[in-house]
């Protein structure tokens, strides 16, 4: 099997788990506007075309920014699959509590158990970690301009989260956050 073939995989997987864990969360107590979630929706499936497609692969885009060889792509392979297990395991910890929106839920709680022990954002941390790994399996400056533009969305998104998540439980969060890495341990 090719490493691409098996990104593809590792990306279907991790777009299942999220399609399927999605019917059973929480009701939203307090919700973004539509139009932000749109637009982070369709960014999202942008950069994931713009990096799984060979029709967006021309001009600067298709510029190589790693030599071809037999372990750099294997490399990327193992990223991909390692940064979509990290995401899996945060969603899992979250259990009815996540969204993909900057939104608080009835009863929504602070999770500090798994990854969130070391991160306060890990879904973020292992989409990234994934998007990373399919960057270094396709070597392309596409790869590299979809991880850049994704890194920027989640830090924005995230900060946003802080914001609510400092409201809504205080004390609390701020211990968490001095205990925990943004997207990277101990950062």
């Amino acid at each position: 099997m090719r490493p691409g073939t098996i990104v593809e995989l590792c990306w279907g997987v991790l777009g299942a788990y999220w399609l399927i864990t999605a019917l059973d969360t929480k009701k939203v107590a307090v919700n973004e506007t539509a139009g932000l979630r749109v637009f982070r929706l369709a960014m999202l499936a942008f950069l994931l075309v713009l990096m799984m497609t060979k029709s967006l692969d021309f001009g600067a885009l298709r510029w190589r920014f790693v030599p071809p060889n037999s372990i750099t792509p294997w490399t990327g392979v193992l990223l991909t699959a390692m940064g979509a297990c990290v995401a899996i395991w945060a969603r899992w910890n979250l259990g009815r509590n996540w969204s993909d929106k900057v939104v608080l839920k009835v009863d929504h709680e602070l999770i500090r158990s798994g990854p969130y022990r070391y991160l306060r954002h890990p879904i973020y941390t292992g989409v990234l970690l994934a998007f990373a790994g399919t960057a270094l399996t396709i070597g392309e400056l596409r790869g590299l301009l979809a991880l850049a533009a994704l890194a920027a969305n989640y830090y924005v998104k995230a900060t946003r989260e802080e914001k609510v998540l400092a409201a809504n439980f205080g004390e609390a969060f701020a211990e968490h956050k001095r205990r925990t890495g943004f997207f990277l341990p101990g950062l």
